[in-house]
């Protein structure tokens, strides 16, 4: 896996309490929360980081050391997010449309659903 790629969320996603859902326009109320690990990526896919920095960034939060896997298991959450169109990957960082730059929870529906349909993010 080429860790200098930048990777960003191709999905919609929302915070619910602790837990990290995506958000199926057509059906909102079908969103059910994700594996934390897939989550915690998705929540992170900003576009603003490459792979090697969302290593860093979460072997940094175990004061006493990352485990010796944690390198291979981000991987293995990147590819299974990858197969299934999550997440993509850039050369380049990628600015993200307001509708997949915020949690759904957060943003503006009307400003989320006029952005969606100009930009045909959803077919109707």
């Amino acid at each position: 896996m080429d860790k200098d790629k930048y990777f960003f969320r191709a999905v919609i996603y929302a915070i619910q309490k602790d837990k990290i859902l995506l958000v199926d326009m057509k059906n909102p109320k079908a969103s059910a929360p994700l594996d934390p690990w897939l989550g915690r990526v998705v929540a992170l896919a900003d576009g603003q980081h490459t792979i090697q920095e969302l290593i860093d960034f979460l072997a940094s939060q175990y004061p006493g050391g990352a485990p010796e896997n944690l390198a291979d298991t981000i991987e293995s959450v990147i590819k299974r997010l990858q197969e299934t169109h999550v997440i993509h990957f850039s050369d380049e960082p990628v600015e993200l449309p307001y509708y997949l730059a915020l949690p759904a929870n957060e943003q503006d529906p009307e400003k989320a659903k006029a952005l969606i349909e100009k930009d045909g993010f959803i077919a109707g």
